[in-house]
């Protein structure tokens, strides 16, 4: 079977200016238009629901009052790596900080990985 002979070559797109930057669908265009003047009321019903206890407003009110939680600054003391030993010793107070509460287990993970 021979080449075939297609529209685009490789690694050349179909639309190379594509869609311009900030440019938005027409559905949230509408979304938008809909919600246009309503935001503080349904701001207010949804503080209302989560109040009357109500688990998903709840969940959505939350994630607006509490950031995502970033990367803290962990301090530990770990010495020069120069070998294979001092690399366990690293991993033993890595596991150590973890074990008395001074960092999270994912924490030690990560810095266990680099």
């Amino acid at each position: 079977m021979g080449e075939r002979d297609t529209r685009f070559k490789p690694g050349q797109s179909g639309n190379p200016r594509g869609r311009p930057p900030g440019a938005r669908n027409r559905a949230t265009l509408a979304a938008e238009a809909l919600l246009d003047g309503e935001a503080e009321t349904i701001t207010r019903k949804c503080v209302t629901m989560a109040l009357a206890g109500d688990p998903t407003a709840l969940r959505l009110c939350l994630s607006r009052i509490l950031p995502a939680r970033r990367d803290r600054e962990i301090v530990l003391d770990l010495e020069r790596l120069r070998g294979s030993k001092d690399a366990l010793r690293a991993i033993e107070t890595i596991l150590r900080a973890v074990a008395d509460g001074k960092i999270t287990p994912s924490e030690g993970q990560a810095v266990a990985a680099m």
